[in-house]
């Protein structure tokens, strides 16, 4: 079968399986341009004064009012547990564990406001906790670089000398 012949028979299926739009308009009065102007279009609903948007009736602005949760308060519980298992200066990673614990306490029971407040602790203890920690691990890897390095240049400056200097 060649391409030319394929088109054919795709052009064919076509033409046979598509409505025209004659039909369409028929299924459909406003296809593709006989759009009503919005005041000839009815609402529904039931509105205070009987049924809205009838003709003849009155119509007024109807409000709706949709009251959206609030987000829950955080709790930092993850990073509370870290900070008390991996980096625990001053007991600020278990004071910061304590908070959160007390923070999901108050969100479980229904206190937002409280949980907000112990949340709130909780990222402050965390934060000042991962600080010193850091500043704990690059002062101490610093000191372990710098005592390594003297132990090193100590030894090579022993050994040097032990070398060349045996015989005086």
């Amino acid at each position: 079968m060649s391409l030319l012949a394929g088109l054919q028979m795709f052009n064919r299926f076509l033409q046979t399986s598509l409505q025209t739009s004659s039909e369409l308009r028929a299924m459909n009065p406003t296809y593709p341009t006989g759009a009503y102007p919005p005041e000839a279009v009815a609402l529904q609903g039931r509105g205070p004064d009987g049924f809205s948007g009838q003709p003849g009736v009155p119509t007024g602005v109807q409000y709706t009012t949709v009251n959206i949760p609030a987000e829950p308060p955080k709790d930092y519980i993850i990073w509370s547990f870290i900070n008390y298992f991996y980096g625990n200066i001053c007991c600020l990673g278990l004071a910061a564990f304590i908070f959160s614990i007390k923070a999901r306490d108050r969100k479980v029971v229904g206190d937002h406001q409280g949980a907000q407040h112990y949340g709130s602790t909780a990222r402050c203890l965390n934060i000042w906790a991962t600080v010193l920690t850091s500043i704990f691990f690059y002062i101490l890897m610093l000191v372990i670089i710098l005592v390594f390095g003297h132990v090193i240049s100590y030894s090579y400056g022993n050994l040097y000398n032990n070398r060349y200097n045996y015989g005086k």
